[in-house]
């Protein structure tokens, strides 16, 4: 079981852009919802539409759109309303984009479903487009939207035009709300690339030479020349280097400085990092110079993640450091911070969904002297199964160092590679036990609270009973976990003792003594708790792979020691 946590965010828009009280009154909803954070509200006056942006769990937020959509179409008057802005709903539309840890396939079956519950429960028509789209003319939002809020009649009762999801005759309801445009789509990135130049021209040039549609081809002369057509009349283009991007160049008065503005609409076909080392290229063949990068809005952390491992790759150094550390190289490789400081817990929606939510919270987040001082505290938890995981971290992060060093030392250059694919799974096997170290203090928690239960009437006392055998089941669970992402800790170690830097071998080998003490630590854990279940069977079970494991762990330990001696 991994902790690695979904993330979808969601961008509805909503067709009112003046009135500040029903705005309020539909963001309000996103505001009181458990599980999102609202990250943005932008108004439109001109538009007559606001857009608003949430992040949090699929199910959280899936949820939250709903209500937000249902309270829009009770709020929101389409026959009333007029803007610069092409619309056919109270909730024109609502795409769900994959953050973290979730697909985008994924995310067009929740969206599918949101449209079908809308439209049913809500009584609000929907269709459904880009990636969740049933037919591919749909996946074009203009297809789904055509003549506007004003075609709606013939279309709710023309084969063919009908939305998706809850088609009849237009009646007073459906004129009301008008119909919402459910979809799903990439996270899409939008960014500056700064040039040491003043000409509009020359960034446009460069915008060219990317941008997926490219330039038109010309007759005679390139720039001036008149475009080419082919046989439908249609101007044939030069398509540039980046898929799934849009590009223009502009100059900004307020940095006096020309950028190349881009929007990547694919991040997977074209990350940041891949973008920016491109309009490097192109911008370098035209006498020009990125100085920097500026992002417009958030962004995923994965995007600083793998540009930090990107160029660290190409310097041939390891990647397998600390995330932040990690984070740190892609700022300052594109110049992030290049126009202003760029801090990523201000720019990074996970981290902007964290802020407030964990503060003060996790164990992980205090100091050592803290972390000592509150295990030596009176109260049971933290006790002996979040140690047994700290043990674990540590042991993996002491063989994910020697792993670092390796990587780097003098006249080992042609094994960085090598040495950086253990340090990559040094930090995972970190993390992971990291994550562990808060998890069975909360297993500890579920226990306490499932025994506060009432226990008045026999309904009370069974609910209890049931609460209590499902905690202590999980109490027995986590540090099997424990166990288990620890004594992966031995390879690791068991490497790097015969194969990584002779000056740390000793490292290597605390190493694995601090991954033998979290597997026979956290197998004590799992056979206090399985002692309490009542169903034995699975009680013997967990019991008998703890003790597998603390045989095994023995053997790897004492092995791995043997090494370390023989070339202390």
């Amino acid at each position: 079981m991994s902790n690695k946590r979904q993330i979808v965010e969601c961008v509805p828009n909503f067709s009112e852009g003046r009135n500040m009280d029903i705005i309020n009154q539909i963001t309000d909803v996103i505001r009181r919802a458990s599980g999102v954070k609202l990250l943005d509200v932008d108004p439109g006056e001109a538009t007559n539409r606001t857009v608003v942006t949430f992040v949090g769990d699929p199910a959280s937020v899936v949820e939250t759109a709903f209500q937000a959509v249902k309270k829009a179409g009770q709020l929101i008057d389409m026959r009333q309303h007029h803007g610069a802005h092409p619309r056919m709903g109270a909730t024109d539309v609502c795409p769900l984009i994959p953050v973290a840890g979730i697909t985008l396939e994924e995310c067009a079956v929740l969206a599918r479903k949101l449209a079908e519950r809308i439209a049913t429960e809500a009584s609000i028509p929907c269709y459904c487009y880009e990636a969740a789209a049933f037919t591919p003319e749909r996946r074009n939002l203009a297809i789904c939207r055509e003549g506007e809020y004003e075609a709606l009649a013939e279309k709710l009762s023309t084969p063919g035009k009908q939305p998706d999801f809850g088609a009849r005759p237009l009646d007073e309801q459906a004129a009301r709300t008008g119909c919402t445009a459910v979809g799903a789509r990439d996270f899409l990135i939008a960014t500056n690339f700064n040039l040491n130049t003043t000409s509009t021209r020359r960034a446009n040039a460069i915008a060219f030479d990317v941008r997926e549609k490219g330039r038109p081809v010309r007759e005679g002369n390139p720039i001036t020349g008149t475009p080419k057509k082919d046989e439908n009349g249609r101007t044939i283009m030069q398509p540039g280097t980046l898929k799934g991007t849009k590009a223009i160049g502009w100059y900004i008065d307020e940095y006096k400085i020309a950028q190349v503005s881009m929007n990547i609409t694919d991040i997977n076909q074209t990350p940041l990092h891949v973008a920016f080392d491109e309009v490097c290229r192109c911008a370098q063949n035209r006498g020009v110079r990125v100085t920097g990068t500026e992002i417009v809005g958030l962004i995923p952390k994965r995007t600083l993640i793998d540009a930090g491992k990107y160029f660290l790759e190409k310097q041939h150094r390891s990647t397998g450091i600390p995330e932040s550390d990690i984070i740190d190289i892609a700022i300052h490789s594109m110049g992030l911070d290049d126009l202003k400081p760029f801090d990523p817990q201000e720019k990074v929606i996970e981290f902007m969904l964290d802020a407030g939510e964990n503060a003060g919270k996790k164990l992980v987040d205090l100091t050592v002297k803290g972390f000592a001082e509150e295990t030596s505290r009176e109260s049971p938890a933290p006790g002996g199964g979040t140690i047994a995981a700290t043990m674990g971290a540590l042991g993996a992060a002491l063989g994910g160092m020697v792993a670092n060093l390796s990587s780097h030392k003098p006249g080992w250059d042609d094994r960085w590679h090598e040495f950086s694919v253990w340090a990559d799974k040094g930090q995972e096997l970190m993390t992971e036990l990291l994550h562990l170290v808060d998890e069975d203090t909360e297993a500890f928690n579920r226990i306490m609270a499932a025994f506060g239960m009432p226990k008045k009437t026999d309904e009370d006392k069974a609910a209890r009973s049931a609460a209590i055998q499902a905690a202590t089941l999980y109490a027995a669970q986590v540090p099997l976990r424990t166990m288990k992402e620890s004594f992966q800790v031995f390879d690791l170690c068991r490497a790097m003792a015969e194969t990584g830097n002779p000056n740390s071998v000793s490292d290597a080998g605390v190493g694995a003594l601090a991954a033998r003490a979290a597997v026979l630590g956290a197998g004590m854990n799992v056979k206090i708790n399985a002692g309490s279940l009542k169903d034995r069977a699975v009680a013997d079970q967990l019991i008998a792979e703890a003790n597998d494991l603390i045989a095994r762990a023995n053997v790897q330990e004492a092995e791995i020691t043997k090494i370390v001696e023989s070339k202390l």
